[in-house]
């Protein structure tokens, strides 16, 4: 789990660039931030995201005087947070009340009572760990290895490859991570690799280098991926702002 904070006076369409964890964003302030979601759907305050939202480049958060804790959940553990599977959010934007009712208004009011981001941090992870503590059982301990193989991996890894190291068929394998992390393994696969190679064009890293070094084929590629999960391309996306709380993206920045 990860965490960043943000308070922007101006928030102006910013493109929320998928990445491989379901996100929380819980704000406390004055203002309420807006997530566009395409098709003309919105919504507004705190909001839960499975992995890759934003894929095609069509989800935009925007809003006034916006002061919220960004969490990145592992699909592994999100399901325990959450008390829902990431695959029911299936692939959408919704409201944290939607999820935990009432709990929601007072993770907002707690956290406007505290006066440092340490302070929200600390207490944001103490609520999630008790809730993590309370949920449900865990997902399967084959999936679960079976995602740490694909991110420490970077996503270079074959799928039929993680099916016999687990003992499970293929189809097996495609269908309990797809019904519990909430996407399947080869998409998850391509989404982790993406997410490598989108900070490391952030971080100034040239498009040819990135391309050899993520395991793409070529430098078309890592554009024509870029392309399909952003709308826009390699140099336009490694201006993100999104990108920004990210140290990989920026290893001398603390969190904002």
């Amino acid at each position: 789990m990860t965490m960043a904070g943000f308070r922007v006076r101006d928030l102006d369409a910013l493109r929320m660039v998928p990445h491989p964890a379901v996100t929380l964003l819980l704000e406390f302030g004055a203002g309420s931030p807006v997530v566009d979601c395409g098709a003309g759907r919105q919504q507004r305050g705190s909001i839960v995201a499975g992995p890759g939202i934003g894929t095609g480049g069509g989800v935009r958060a925007r809003g006034e005087n916006v002061e919220c804790v960004q969490v990145r959940l592992s699909p592994v553990i999100a399901r325990a947070v959450l008390a829902a599977s990431p695959a029911d959010l299936d692939g959408a934007v919704v409201s944290l009340e939607d999820l935990w009712g009432r709990d929601a208004s007072r993770i907002r009011d707690r956290l406007g009572d505290v006066s440092s981001w340490r302070d929200r941090f600390t207490l944001t992870d103490a609520l999630l760990a008790r809730r993590h503590e309370a949920g449900p059982p865990p997902v399967d301990a084959e999936v679960a290895w079976a995602w740490r193989r694909i991110t420490g991996s970077r996503g270079r890894v074959r799928i039929d490859e993680l099916a016999a190291e687990v003992g499970w068929s293929r189809k097996r394998l495609w269908s309990r991570f797809r019904s519990q992390l909430g996407l399947p393994p080869k998409h998850a696969a391509k989404l982790v690799r993406f997410d490598h190679a989108v900070h490391c064009l952030a971080a100034g890293r040239g498009a040819a280098r990135v391309a050899a070094d993520a395991g793409y084929a070529d430098q078309s590629h890592l554009h024509r991926d870029v392309m399909a999960f952003t709308g826009t391309t390699p140099a336009t996306v490694a201006d993100e702002p999104f990108l920004a709380v990210d140290p990989l993206a920026w290893p001398s920045r603390g969190k904002p």
